[in-house]
């Protein structure tokens, strides 16, 4: 079986557990909790989509429950290293982590030795959000549309593509992306979305994939180029950017 249909099966069947966040056997009763701060543990960098979203639920949890959620942000192994963290905690109800696509879903289908299930390790407690994904170039490549991109990165064999390390959505999205356009670029791993972007920005790789989230800045401030966004409807925070289906690329849709 190809990866990329192994990647689509595995992120088919776990696209629930790979979108929710995780918790862990609450043992503490229903009327006594919480009784002290909860963390929420972030499997990426500060400044990515998933610590966008994590603070913004956690704003919002702090008012709700009336105690404070504390943000932890453990990077490494594409997310693998901060879920292994969280699984290893306390089973009382005050570690929760952030999951994703990537974590509980694409991770599953890289690693076959992953050391746990996102299935049945983890209790699911809640939708948080879901974001597609945007195809992202260095701002001084040539091309101006997806199609002159993708003719590019197909023109030119000494190519880097930037990613939040093996088994992240940025991984999993990218690797779709090339497998359909039978790209291999060289891999370069980064601890986050954020320190991929910043790659990116300072013009020290060529493309990345990842979701809108922590985009939406740069893309505005104009320091990337935004080719295209892998929804079949266009992103209200970036209308003037086109969808995959609009530029020609229709078998992209990826959201996470």
């Amino acid at each position: 079986m190809s990866l990329r249909n192994n990647l689509s099966r595995c992120l088919a069947r776990s696209l629930l557990a790979g979108l929710i966040m995780a918790l862990w056997g609450m043992t503490a009763g229903a009327q006594e909790y919480p009784l002290r701060p909860i963390t929420i543990i972030v499997p990426f960098a500060a400044g990515g989509p998933t610590d966008v979203v994590a603070r913004i639920i956690g704003h919002r949890m702090s008012k709700t429950l009336g105690r404070d959620i504390v943000i932890e942000d453990v990077v490494g192994g594409g997310g693998t290293t901060a879920t292994l963290q969280a699984l290893r905690a306390t089973p009382n109800g005050y570690t929760i982590e952030m999951g994703n696509m990537g974590t509980h879903a694409a991770a599953l289908a890289l690693n076959p030795s992953l050391p746990y299930d996102p299935e049945h390790d983890f209790e699911p407690i809640g939708m948080t959000a879901g974001m597609p994904v945007l195809i992202l170039g260095r701002t001084d490549l040539p091309a101006k549309t997806l199609r002159e991109f993708i003719a590019f990165l197909s023109a030119n064999q000494e190519i880097n593509m930037a990613h939040a390390g093996v088994g992240s959505v940025s991984y999993a999205a990218s690797l779709l992306l090339n497998s359909i356009l039978k790209l291999t670029p060289t891999s370069v791993p980064y601890n986050g979305t954020g320190p991929a972007l910043n790659a990116l920005v300072a013009g020290e790789v060529d493309y990345m994939c990842d979701q809108t989230a922590a985009l939406v800045g740069e893309v505005r401030l104009g320091t990337v180029k935004a080719f295209a966004v892998a929804s079949r409807a266009r992103n209200p925070a970036l209308p003037d950017v086109p969808t995959t289906n609009e530029a020609g690329l229709p078998q992209f849709q990826v959201s996470a």
